[in-house]
């Protein structure tokens, strides 16, 4: 099986920490040239310094907001102008507030839809191009289970993750003629930052001990516990091998089997 990514180069989206750092690290692990892309340029530079590298590597770092798509577009399509080549694309950034989508208002839907669909979209036309030239692509999108269930409590997010998946599944297939491929992870509850946020505000919301939310939510795992950061990466790394070149279009949940839908 064929996981090495020598010679190609990865644009990794909200690489600073949680899920994007550990697929950062993965890609590195296996030969990829890593691109971070976040806000905050401090974290960005300690994460380069963490990131392996054979000797060969070479890992840089990009400054972007991505509430602003038209300068998000400009910094990327100027960075594929100087590596001619992104090879692999991972869409990842924070997830919207929480809260019931009854009570949600129109501006929180409009900066979840331009952090997450409408950036998604400008780096895919930003690195497309090289993509189709080398005949090769890959277009991970890092989304959550609510595609599959909507989860309580996730109003907005179950929304706009939703629209990020057709819209995907949409780019596979006009894509998949060029060897690019467009598929979505689903993870399910994840030691990151996020996850800490929604344990605080549920134990707070029904006045339990966060320790108490904590169990009761990694009891509705199978598993019986939350994943790893790194077990997400490690299902990114391989959709962007050359392994799962026949791979494309999929959801794939990372859920330790808590999704109850097929």
């Amino acid at each position: 099986m064929n996981l090495n990514l020598d010679n190609k180069n990865a644009l990794v989206c909200g690489s600073t920490q949680g899920i994007g750092k550990a697929t950062a690290i993965a890609l590195a692990q296996l030969g990829a040239n890593i691109t971070l892309i976040a806000r905050n340029s401090t974290k960005l530079q300690q994460v380069i310094t963490e990131l392996p590298n054979n000797g060969n590597q070479k890992h840089t770092y990009l400054v972007a907001d991505f509430q602003n798509p038209v300068h998000l577009f400009k910094i990327v399509t100027e960075h594929v102008s100087k590596v001619q080549t992104i090879h692999i694309l991972i869409n990842n950034t924070g997830g919207p507030t929480g809260g019931p989508v009854f009570s949600a208002n129109l501006t929180q839907f409009e900066t979840a839809f331009t952090q997450h669909l409408k950036a998604n979209h400008v780096l895919v036309q930003a690195v497309v191009p090289s993509m189709k030239k080398v005949d090769f692509g890959r277009i991970i999108n890092i989304i959550s289970t609510s595609v599959k269930q909507p989860l309580d409590g996730l109003g907005v997010s179950n929304t706009i993750r939703g629209a990020v998946a057709n819209w995907s599944k949409t780019l596979a297939n006009e894509l998949g003629q060029f060897g690019i491929t467009v598929n979505n992870i689903l993870p399910g509850a994840t030691g990151t930052e996020r996850l800490n946020e929604i344990i605080k505000n549920k134990a707070n919301k029904l006045n339990k001990p966060i320790e108490e939310i904590s169990k009761l939510m990694q009891n509705q795992v199978p598993m019986k516990r939350f994943a790893r950061p790194e077990e997400i990466a490690n299902a990114i790394a391989f959709l962007s091998s050359k392994a799962a070149s026949y791979i494309n279009g999929v959801n794939l949940p990372v859920d330790g089997g808590r999704t109850k839908s097929l």
